[in-house]
């Protein structure tokens, strides 16, 4: 895969797995911008891709919550290297572990549950819409979103998590592809069952017997985004090492 003069807008780039295909999409010759709310890490996560490739990577602080911190985004991103031709929404969460929240359906917070669509849908959406502004203009893009085995399955406590990753994604996924086409913008989803990114996850089972690495699911994303996936469109991906086929409750 050869990403030489491409630029990519990866949220969530702080960190974990929006970390990991920001540096891969660097070695690969493209330009990445970090996106991430937490402003000093994403801006040291940036300078270390230009100590290796001078130039070659932007931070921007962006809560995407916030459409017109997104916006700010995707103008820097054009200003900075010109085109957007890849967008990846790793930023996301399950409300309760991120806010330290426990308890029942109804006995949780509605703000907890607000806290959980709007990180993980609409702050998907806000960056699919902001961003199709400016793959239209070039006529060509990739979007992937970020959907999640826990979107499958349903969760108890996390009931924005799953909403938010289930069919909610798959509807915004499909609806861009179908407007995408008349300009050559791919849109697809790509959905991970238990990741290697916190200890949890290797208890989570699967019918493989372990979780996934979160270079395979970065690998992933990175063949979506090249030349190799052009036919993958309007999709949704589920990479669970089978967990989807066993229907168990951890």
């Amino acid at each position: 895969m050869n990403f030489s003069g491409k630029t990519a807008v990866v949220t969530g780039a702080a960190s974990g797995m929006g970390l990991l295909f920001c540096r891969k999409f660097a070695d690969l010759g493209g330009n990445a911008v970090l996106t991430d709310i937490n402003k000093q890490s994403v801006e040291e996560k940036a300078e270390e891709i230009n100590s290796k490739y001078p130039g070659r990577a932007a931070a921007a602080e962006c809560d995407v919550r916030d459409y017109s911190r997104v916006c700010a985004v995707r103008d820097l991103a054009v200003q900075k290297f010109g085109s957007i031709d890849v967008l990846v929404n790793f930023a996301g969460g399950a409300e309760t572990r991120m806010l330290g929240v426990s308890g029942e359906f109804p006995d949780i917070p509605i703000n907890v549950y607000d806290w959980g669509i709007d990180v993980n849908l609409k702050g998907q959406f806000y960056f699919d819409h902001a961003v199709m502004k400016q793959m239209r203009e070039q006529k060509s893009g990739v979007i992937i979103n970020i959907g999640s085995i826990t979107g499958e399955e349903g969760c108890a406590t996390n009931v924005a998590y799953s909403a938010s990753k289930s069919a909610a994604m798959n509807g915004l996924t499909k609806s861009l592809a179908l407007y995408g086409q008349q300009y050559g913008i791919r849109c697809l989803c790509i959905s991970p069952g238990p990741v290697l990114t916190r200890p949890g996850m290797a208890f989570m089972r699967t019918a493989l017997g372990r979780a996934a690495e979160p270079e395979e699911i970065v690998d992933m994303v990175l063949y979506a985004a090249s030349e190799k996936g052009q036919f993958l469109d309007g999709i949704n991906i589920l990479m669970d090492g089978g967990r989807n086929i066993l229907r168990q409750k951890d």
